[in-house]
């Protein structure tokens, strides 16, 4: 729960203009709405239970904080110095914009360890090479992006490995400005005109591309500097309409990767968002926010990854808390049409009660949801997220984004640093968000009815979503309120498109793991060369020699013609097919000609209507294919693929 400080002093406070730090720019609807909320905090501390203090916050320098950023992006090894071929395989994927935010965050923990003689620390040269160009200097080059320094005759050596060549390790892919490989590369991550489906934008509308490093186009923007700040009032702000173009390939919800490569999106996504900000030289400070320590059991103030693992045991696939699933189901059975739905506080008492008794009785299916009414959920709902140990969002980035859209207030600029920001969320909190918004969206659509509109919404729960434990002055509470009932707003405006993960990161996903794959192989330990010699021994053993036969390579090399793969369908009662591809089959083509075999059977036609084609293996670890993608164009990128029809996982 929140502090009886932070309560008395809203320090979480946001409310919903654009890019204004001023009053005027919110009409006065907004601003009771969110001094009404706030008020409601301080007098609904649900249920009167001990507050937990925030922990202790030490001063933390510059280096720490960069030691910690190195953390979450992956990097640890970097400082821990210990050889690891996903750190060496990540750092051979950054675009050069990516990597001058490493390289800047790195030189920065050097320094301050240096300067505290703690220990030896390497050189950034020593990982990146020599050039220490900025970011958007035409000298930083692929030569910077490599996991090592690269010498006269154009080998890598591996930081602290002394002269090992790893040139047969690394494929010898020239990088683009964007992060792209170059024409006739396995993984093509630039994307041509002629690559695209026919375009059909209105004129109203801008198109967004995922395909090119955001970091990037910032970058090799001209004129940037023209960038001014500007206030939006409510009554003549209109969101710009962002039309993305899907590619052959298709695009990609965050749920269609498996959760190894979505880890690695994380890691990227917070690379690139770094990246994002230095281009318009804006610090993405990462101050230590107070951490509380969330309770073990009940439901409020406990973790979202361990209300997960218990729901976990009642259902293995399930994303979003259940009780949260619960909350949405009781507003939605009476209360959409409800005026002011999320304005109401219900009976203190009977919340107070219903709070108790879902701490006690929720795990074990003994609460009686007859019995509450769509105001007390709705009351609930604000409470489940304001008392989570900590903010659903990262509140500590609300500082740059509130530079940022101070300095340029296009939107489509604001949208790619909020898309990169849901992206490097944890799994946890970015499918909660999800689940979130397309349930905000639902009130929203009844707003004639229950006169709650975008602008309420993202005003009344902006401190439910975002909050902090630290003390603001009033103006520094006005500045966050606007912010982040702000990003609210994007995320409700744009839900659509928010969950779709980036072209151009999968791509550099698919070259991590081909880079992993290949350090694995070319530098082997000890215990890979006994296990190598273990996996040769078993060739010759009939009992294995049947299950290496299932191997994709193997099996593309017997009996599979190039263009053409085979399909699984286990679930199905035709479990397997081979398909002769062309420049225009679909994955949705795939599915139709296993739904055409499996006519006969009525139950086959409602099984088929649930499933979706995925590409397993290679170089991705599950990828669940766009029915509109065409599977030659994914064929080329990931020939050792396999492919599988099989249902979709959903919340």
């Amino acid at each position: 729960m929140l502090s009886n400080e932070s309560l008395h002093s809203p320090a979480f406070s946001r409310s919903n203009s654009q890019a204004s730090v001023d009053s005027a720019s919110m009409d006065s609807t907004s601003m009771e709405d969110f001094w009404r909320e706030i008020e409601s905090i301080k007098e609904n501390s649900m249920g009167g239970q001990e507050e937990q203090a925030p922990a202790e916050v030490k001063p933390v320098d510059e280096g720490e904080l960069e030691a910690e950023w190195l953390q979450d992006v992956g990097l640890s090894t970097l400082i821990s110095g210990d050889e690891e071929e996903d750190c060496k395989a990540l750092l051979s994927t950054l675009t050069r914009t990516q990597a001058a935010a490493v390289k800047k965050r790195y030189n920065t923990y050097t320094q301050t360890m240096r300067k505290r003689n703690k220990q030896s620390v390497r050189d950034v040269r020593d990982i990146f090479g020599v050039s220490e160009s900025p970011p958007d200097a035409a000298s930083l080059n692929s030569t910077t992006l490599s996991d090592g320094s690269q010498d006269e005759e154009g080998k890598f050596a591996l930081p602290g490995s002394g002269s090992v060549s790893i040139l047969e390790t690394i494929p010898d892919i020239p990088v683009h400005s964007n992060g792209s490989a170059g024409p006739g590369q396995s993984v093509q991550n630039s994307v041509s005109d002629d690559d695209y489906q026919v375009k059909n934008i209105p004129p109203e509308a801008e198109e967004l591309s995922f395909e090119v490093s955001y970091s990037e186009m910032v970058t090799e923007a001209p004129k940037r500097s023209k960038f001014k700040k500007s206030d939006f009032k409510k009554e003549d702000y209109v969101f710009t309409k962002l039309v993305v173009q899907k590619t052959r390939f298709g695009l990609t919800e965050a749920g269609d990767l498996s959760s190894e490569d979505m880890k690695k999106i994380r890691h990227l996504s917070l690379i690139e968002l770094t990246a994002f900000f230095d281009a318009f030289g804006i610090p993405l400070k990462r101050n230590k926010s107070e951490k509380v320590k969330g309770r073990d059991n009940g439901i409020f103030g406990v973790p979202l990854t361990v209300l997960l693992e218990s729901d976990r045991k009642k259902d293995p696939g399930v994303k979003v808390p259940l009780v949260l699933q619960k909350f949405f189901e009781k507003v939605e059975e009476s209360g959409l049409e409800s005026e002011g739905i999320f304005r109401l506080s219900g009976c203190t008492a009977k919340v107070k009660q219903y709070r108790e008794e879902l701490d006690a009785k929720f795990n074990t299916d003994k609460f009686k949801w007859d019995k509450m009414c769509h105001r007390e959920a709705a009351v609930m709902l604000k409470a489940f997220f304001r008392e989570l140990p900590t903010s659903l969002f990262p509140v500590e980035y609300i500082p740059a984004f509130i530079t940022l859209m101070e300095r340029g207030p296009h939107i489509k600029v604001q949208f790619q640093a909020l898309h990169l920001m849901v992206m490097a969320l944890p799994d946890a909190n970015r499918d909660t968000a999800q689940a979130l918004m397309t349930f905000f969206n639902k009130v929203i659509a009844n707003e004639s009815k229950n006169r709650m509109s975008i602008w309420n919404i993202s005003t009344i729960m902006a401190p439910n979503l975002f909050f902090s434990r630290s003390k603001h002055s009033d103006y520094e509470e006005l500045r966050l309120a606007n912010t982040a009932a702000h990003i609210i707003r994007l995320m409700l405006n744009y839900q659509k498109i928010l969950w779709k993960v980036p072209s151009f990161l999968i791509n550099q996903v698919r070259r991590m793991n081909e880079a992993t794959m290949l350090l694995k192989k070319q530098l082997p330990s000890v215990k890979k060369l006994l296990r190598r010699k273990t996996i040769e021994r078993e060739v010759t053993s009939p009992k294995t020699s049947k299950v290496l036969q299932k191997s994709p390579s193997l099996r593309r090399m017997s009996d599979v013609p190039e263009g053409v793969i085979r399909v699984h369908a286990p679930r199905l009662s035709k479990v397997s097919m081979a398909i002769q591809l062309s420049s225009q089959t679909k994955a949705k083509d795939i599915l139709a000609k296993f739904q055409y075999e499996n006519s006969h059977s009525s139950s086959e036609c409602i099984k088929i209507q649930n499933q979706r084609l995925y590409e397993i293996g290679g170089n991705i670890g599950q990828h669940c294919l766009d029915p509109e993608a065409y599977i030659l164009d994914v064929y080329h990128v990931n020939p050792q693929a396999e492919w599988v029809i099989k249902p979709q996982s959903s919340f």
